[in-house]
């Protein structure tokens, strides 16, 4: 069984937990995530089956959006509720400073990786070395903020929503907010809204999934369609290049309107090349 499935993420379930009950839901062994949610988070999850697990990558690649709860004056290890408390202050930020830190944060910045995140250096991942108290310089990379809005404060509480690249990692983003305004804080909720196509009402919580909410690649990917001749699909079942008549940078291409595999458009041989393995074949 090849496909997706939009799931609509509950609190305490692993992004693991996820696949693996979708798996057994569903009757398809192979699975795999797009956009892993610690177990605090919730929202927009995106489970591929089958052959489609091949194209996580490219559907890494999409934005995600997100409404996010911060309270400062504390923050954990973990930098969410799931930590432990490893420093407390008092809070004399100016419910003003707030407003013109949102109104005016970067469009990019170079982000730390959490210490407790699955991310590997040297082989082993970043919480394991948390876990087992060994130092690690963490890794630092450029990340995107496309869009931030200020939702509301009440106290020491914040909400916002945020549209961020690949990579971008929330719980950093909010201690980076807090150091911005001279304090600490810890995220207390996190509900992804968006992943690349895909909008919460788009989703459905586990215990509601069927076979009929099987969707496929064009569902998540704007790529537009193109239809093979008998020729061209025989090309493509050969993984050989195609000359086509069209323009766009990536096509997904269709036999009898099923979609058989994802092409790239080379600019200097004007020749679509195989991305990804075949998603279906006749």
């Amino acid at each position: 069984m090849d496909g997706l499935v939009f799931i609509n993420k509950e609190k305490n379930w692993t992004s693991r937990d996820v696949c693996n009950k979708v798996s057994h839901m569903l009757g398809e062994r192979k699975s795999g995530h797009i956009g892993t949610l610690d177990p605090l988070a919730t929202g927009v999850m995106v489970v591929c089956l089958g052959k489609y697990t091949k194209l996580a990558n490219l559907l890494m690649d999409h934005d995600k959006e997100y409404k996010v709860e911060m309270e400062l004056g504390y923050e954990t290890d973990t930098l969410d509720l799931a930590g432990n408390v490893i420093k407390k202050v008092d809070v004399k930020v100016k419910e003003e400073d707030i407003i013109n830190l949102f109104n005016n944060f970067p469009k990019s910045y170079i982000q730390e990786v959490p210490i407790y995140s699955a991310l590997k250096v040297n082989g082993k991942k970043l919480y394991d070395y948390a876990r087992n108290g060994e130092e690690v310089e963490l890794p630092k990379r450029e990340v995107k903020i496309n869009n931030i809005k200020l939702l509301n404060i009440n106290n020491n509480k914040i909400e916002f929503e945020v549209k961020v690249s690949k990579g971008t990692y929330i719980r950093s983003l909010v201690s980076d907010i807090a150091k911005k305004l001279g304090t600490v804080a810890t995220m207390t909720n996190l509900l992804r809204t968006k992943l690349g196509n895909v909008k919460l009402e788009d989703t459905k919580l586990i215990s509601d999934i069927t076979k009929d909410d099987i969707k496929t690649i064009s569902d998540i990917l704007d790529y537009p369609l193109y239809e093979l001749n008998e020729e061209e699909y025989k090309k493509v079942l050969n993984g050989n290049k195609l000359k086509l008549n069209s323009t766009n940078d990536r096509l997904i291409l269709t036999k009898n309107n099923i979609e058989v595999g994802i092409y790239e458009l080379n600019k200097e041989d004007k020749l679509y090349y195989h991305l990804f393995t075949t998603l279906r074949v006749n």
